[in-house]
């Protein structure tokens, strides 16, 4: 596929680059930054403004797909649906978070007491972007919140997958960047969440 990721030199959205690489995909690897996208075959690096509607779906257009790996304080998510809708992709990929994930039935973990203040705001401005992806209908998206430790570590290809509830085992709850990718990039090929948000983890 022709894939436009925005954020594409992150720690997140370099992970998912390798990976879409790595299956032979077509990438314009969207960053404030581009020179720090390796050039690689396959991918064209394009400077891109979060904040700048018109030019970032200029940018859009012409993709199968649009993967959005972008802080949520960083962004306007207003913004980058609107830019996606008037690029004409209907495909969008969101790297989520694990705040708005339920620990107990209707308990977010982002409302628990022993959630970490530095990333609350973060984490509820997340959680309020997928609010508004559940209003949307003319948008085929995915929202994949990883677990709660999203971390660099190994791309082992050994994970589980959910819907709205955190996953735990007996280490906690986290997924690898490069494990991530494989889930992200797995549904990108193979769509069974459309319009739904799930999660990854060990």
């Amino acid at each position: 596929m022709k894939v436009a990721l925005i954020g594409a030199s992150g720690n997140a959205g370099s992970r998912i680059l390798a990976e879409l690489t790595r299956r032979g995909h077509s990438v314009t690897a969207i960053a404030r930054h581009p020179e720090k996208i390796p050039g690689e075959q396959n991918v064209t690096p394009k400077k891109g403004d979060v904040f700048d509607g018109k030019g970032l779906a200029d940018l859009l257009k012409g993709h199968d797909a649009v993967i959005s790996s972008v802080h949520f304080l960083a962004s306007d998510p207003d913004l980058l649906i609107e830019a996606v809708r008037a690029s004409g992709v209907r495909r969008y990929l969101i790297v989520g978070g694990a705040g708005s994930l339920e620990v107990a039935p209707g308990v977010a973990l982002v409302t628990t007491p022993d959630f970490p203040p530095a990333y609350k705001a973060e984490a509820t401005k997340g959680g309020d972007f997928l609010k508004k992806l559940r209003g949307i209908d003319d948008l085929d998206w995915t929202f994949l919140s990883p677990s709660a430790l999203f971390v660099p570590g190994e791309r082992t290809g050994q994970f589980r997958l959910g819907k709205d509830e955190l996953l735990t085992n007996d280490k906690g709850s986290s997924i690898s960047f490069e494990d991530y990718a494989i889930a992200l990039v797995d549904e990108l090929e193979n769509p069974v969440h459309i319009r739904q948000r799930f999660t990854v983890g060990y």
